[in-house]
């Protein structure tokens, strides 16, 4: 089953990754074949850039610098799925913001990370860098943290056997967001909108079960990008784009993310948070930083964070 609220449309099909270690059939994956779409057939024929890669020092997580037209980007790719986490700075402030979030180089001291990237959407009021509370939803550890859904959110995380999971939850009330979480064995996830409403242009799903989303003119512009995708192996991948003036470069579209996650041989990929949120801090130093030029050194304040463990 797909879980209390979720159409069989708006949610990865586990059975296309298989991660070592992970004992489970096929019909004791989370979400069951048949009640998924899908291709099936995964991504397989373009594995051959991944393969290609060689981890010299053997801990297991690549760090690929990638160039396009408009953008710089890195690619880290971890082999094992289980050192992606979701951190948070649980518990969340209010509206008063009477405590802040931290940099994704601090939430990587605070969980001695090797590595760390934005997450979750947050609030901005006025552009203030707070980053105190999320919007949405947040799972950390299998504890629902923060659950507020809207019209709109995807919750974009890991279930307890590491499969990265993507799913619509923004029409679930919190009761029934909570018992998804329980049924799916949901580990940790944090959402982002995926919505265009006049007001409102962003997306989420780039690779849904092997198939690329057609995203209907939502992410055309060049912008920081941070994003996450998984290989059928079960291979993470996680991308970061400069932009925004950074290095005289734009971004990249929703386009060039799709096509890069295609070229690594990702079967789900999903778009996180972006614009001046997008940062990634990796073995000591910050490798992309915030386009906010307050923090232009470093990353905006965040109440979530993908860390990847040393």
């Amino acid at each position: 089953a797909t879980g209390t609220g979720a159409p069989a449309d708006t949610i990865t099909d586990t059975s296309l990754v298989t991660v070592s270690g992970n004992e489970a059939s096929s019909d004791e994956t989370v979400n069951s074949s048949e009640a998924l779409t899908g291709t099936g057939e995964g991504n397989d024929s373009s594995l051959s850039a991944l393969d290609s890669l060689v981890d010299e020092d053997g801990d297991g997580i690549i760090l690929v610098p990638i160039t396009g037209r408009t953008f710089e980007a890195q690619l880290m790719v971890i082999r094992d799925p289980s050192r992606v986490q979701l951190a948070t700075a649980y518990p969340f402030s209010s509206m008063e913001m009477e405590k802040n979030g931290l940099t994704v180089g601090e939430y990587c001291e605070a969980f001695e990370a090797l590595a760390a990237v934005n997450a979750g959407e947050f609030e901005t009021p006025s552009g203030i860098n707070w980053g105190g509370r999320p919007i949405g939803v947040v799972v950390c550890d299998g504890q629902v943290q923060f659950n507020e859904p809207s019209p709109g959110d995807v919750m974009v995380g890991f279930n307890e056997n590491n499969i990265l999971i993507i799913a619509e939850v923004g029409h679930m009330t919190p009761d029934e967001f909570s018992a998804f979480v329980a049924e799916n064995g949901i580990r940790d996830g944090a959402s982002f909108k995926d919505i265009s409403d006049g007001n409102t242009n962003h997306f989420t799903r780039l690779i849904m079960n092997g198939t690329p989303v057609d995203l209907n003119g939502r992410g055309v512009g060049a912008n920081p990008r941070t994003a996450i995708g998984q290989c059928s192996d079960g291979t993470v991948l996680i991308l970061v784009t400069d932009g925004r003036g950074s290095a005289g470069h734009l971004g990249a579209t929703g386009q060039d993310l799709i096509q890069i996650f295609q070229e690594y041989g990702a079967v789900n990929a999903a778009n996180l948070d972006g614009g001046s949120s997008s940062s990634l801090y990796f073995d000591g130093s910050y490798r992309i930083t915030s386009s906010f030029l307050p923090n232009s050194d470093a990353s905006r304040r965040l109440p979530t964070a993908f860390i990847v463990t040393r």
